[in-house]
């Protein structure tokens, strides 16, 4: 998509004019637009930010009319992020938190983020990237405001772009958290779901509808593990010295 949100309907569109007999979608902006576009044909959302917040479905035990999957509490992971970061930092003040407005989950993340900062005594200021092309920027306004840390919020135009976010944070000196596959990529830390598990589930709604079953009879499920992952070489790299209270939480350190 690179970035450009607009070319959904035109290509969903394209995929109903094919006749497909379920539409397999990915993130928020994707699902919204099969939704609008189709009320017969069943969307699995083989991933969604958070299905409530953003209006997709009203229940999650008896989803709407032609959608079901797997959707998952953004605004509250993010939240956790954050407190998370303040606990492997406890001097940061200041994070950032890296959003990309056009993505409608964006919206409920940053209130909850804000509601998590004040009894930590931090001060959130949101950087906003819409695109690859504009993380350079984002950085240099990082930079301008003063900000200690960096929480990655959940964007399809970040994830393939981990590794090039983990860099900037480094460059700058900032301690970050993301993803899972953020800290793989070079990011201080990941949290979150698994995103090939989740894909992996995609299969089993699509195999039951095949069989006949209706989207609004298969409630919509949320993942219940979610992984803490630290990079040593990224904290060393900072000059941060990791409580190996912390560190034993973590379900896989990299060193």
């Amino acid at each position: 998509m690179e970035g450009i949100y607009d070319r959904l309907p035109h290509l969903v569109a394209e995929l109903i004019a094919t006749n497909v007999d379920v539409l397999i979608t990915h993130g928020t902006p994707g699902t919204r637009v099969a939704k609008h576009a189709t009320t017969t044909i069943p969307i699995v959302m083989a991933i969604s930010g958070d299905a409530i917040a953003t209006g997709l479905v009203s229940s999650l035990a008896r989803p709407e009319a032609n959608l079901t999957g797997s959707t998952f509490f953004l605004p509250q992971l993010n939240a956790k992020r954050l407190e998370l970061l303040k606990e492997a930092c406890p001097h940061i003040s200041r994070p950032a938190a890296l959003s990309n407005p056009d993505n409608p989950i964006s919206r409920p993340i940053i209130p909850a983020m804000q509601e998590a900062a004040a009894p930590l005594s931090l001060i959130v200021e949101v950087v906003r990237a819409q695109s690859p092309s504009e993380f350079t920027l984002a950085f240099d306004d990082m930079a301008k405001s003063r900000v200690d840390s960096v929480v990655v919020t959940e964007d399809g135009e970040f994830a393939p772009s981990f590794r090039a976010i983990a860099t900037l944070a480094l460059a700058e000196n900032l301690p970050s958290i993301g993803a899972v596959e953020y800290a793989d990529a070079g990011g201080l830390i990941g949290y979150g779901v698994n995103i090939l598990a989740l894909y992996r589930r995609a299969a089993y709604f699509v195999d039951r509808i095949l069989k006949g079953a209706k989207p609004a009879d298969l409630p919509i499920e949320q993942p219940t593990k979610f992984e803490l992952i630290v990079n040593l070489k990224t904290a060393k790299t900072l000059r941060l010295a990791m409580s190996e209270t912390f560190l034993v939480r973590a379900d896989r350190v990299i060193e």
